[in-house]
């Protein structure tokens, strides 16, 4: 979506430039957008039809360069993804949801220590931001449609952080995580116990 969306807003235009302005939106941090996979991307949406190639130049000893426009079927496979983007709800993959589930297994000091490492790690993050915003926004005159996606970001950092922080505190506080009845079983006993172990060594 992201390569169909440039080539028709910027054609015709080279690969090379594509890249230049998806790297300039920092694009290969919040959308996956991999700088060495653009021009295979571009390729690749070609041999579909979505792209055609409408030139090759070479000028000198530099590589050659392709230019790019989109098709009509590239024009409406873009508008289709676009729309699925702004009326779908995509839950993202976290590795650390599915380390989380596992908070039982991790003893209450190393957890609580890794959740507050975690929120400094997010204030830093927010900080870099909100520095972006205020300094580097301006002098570069980005699109005010960009400075919002970024208010989207500081607002999921920032809960992200907070909970964290409560989070830490419940745990060190000695909360117990399981039902009653997955408290009492067999199993649990036994990795509570190696948990345990592994505390008193660790102190």
């Amino acid at each position: 979506m992201m390569i169909l969306g440039l080539v028709r807003w910027m054609q015709p235009v080279h690969g090379y430039d594509v890249r230049r302005e998806l790297l300039s939106w920092s694009a290969d941090k919040w959308a996956n957008v991999q700088p060495g996979s653009i021009y295979h991307a571009l390729r690749k949406l070609t041999d579909e039809g979505l792209l055609r190639a409408v030139s090759t130049e070479q000028v000198g000893a530099r590589p050659a360069r392709t230019t790019y426009e989109v098709t009509a079927k590239g024009v409406d496979e873009f508008e289709s993804l676009l729309r699925a983007q702004w009326w779908q709800l995509h839950e993202v993959p976290d590795p650390f949801v599915a380390a989380f589930s596992f908070l039982p297994a991790m003893p209450r000091d190393e957890a609580a220590a890794a959740l507050r490492n975690r929120a400094n790690l997010i204030r830093a993050g927010i900080e870099s931001m909100r520095a972006s915003l205020e300094s580097d926004w301006v002098r570069n005159s980005k699109p005010v449609h960009v400075g919002w996606m970024f208010e989207l970001w500081l607002a999921r950092a920032e809960a992200d952080m907070a909970w964290c922080g409560r989070i830490a505190e419940r745990i060190e506080s000695g909360v117990s995580y399981l039902p009653a009845s997955i408290e009492q079983a067999a199993e649990w006993s036994e990795w509570k116990g190696r948990a345990a172990a592994r505390d008193n060594n660790a102190k």
